[in-house]
């Protein structure tokens, strides 16, 4: 069994697709422990604030099974693949963690990049599990959240029930 984390995101529609986002994760593999819901601005474009957060959960199926059901809970919200990298999204959802397994894709590339990368990843995942220890890097989530530079720090909590069934 393996403890995966996947970050869950989306600026259309924001509280309803976390919803959808999270019970489908629930539905597909189980008992989710979830970050706080954070807002923060889109990156790389101008454009209505994100709702974000961290999943956690335990799963058997390997990393392309994971992102297997990714992509069908993606097409549940609608979302569209385009050539725009940066843009608003119904839902995005991007395996980070695959228990301590470190790939450098393609196809993946496991610990995500973001990690280390976005408040908006690293955040929630610190908060949900402060002690987890970067495959990579080596120190834990909330010493890396404690070093991430305050000026690149952006999130505001929301009041967000993103358990409640649609």
């Amino acid at each position: 069994m393996a403890r995966v984390f996947v970050s869950v995101g989306s600026n259309i529609r924001p509280e309803e697709n976390l919803r959808l986002a999270c019970a489908e994760l629930e539905r597909r593999f189980g008992d989710l422990d979830l970050s706080s819901v954070y807002r923060n601005p889109p990156v790389g474009f101008d454009g209505e604030d994100f709702l974000n957060l961290v999943a956690g959960f335990d799963t058997e199926g390997d990393p392309e099974e994971v992102i297997a059901e990714l992509e069908q809970i993606h097409r549940l919200a609608g979302r569209q693949r385009g050539a725009e990298r940066y843009g608003p999204r119904t839902l995005d959802l991007d395996l980070l963690l695959y228990d301590d397994l470190v790939t450098e894709g393609p196809p993946l590339t496991l610990p995500r990049d973001d990690v280390l990368k976005y408040d908006f990843v690293l955040g929630p995942l610190a908060e949900l599990v402060p002690d987890l220890v970067h495959p990579v890097d080596g120190r834990r989530l909330a010493d890396l959240w404690e070093a991430f530079e305050d000026g690149d720090r952006r999130l505001t909590v929301e009041d967000v029930d993103v358990e409640a069934r649609i």
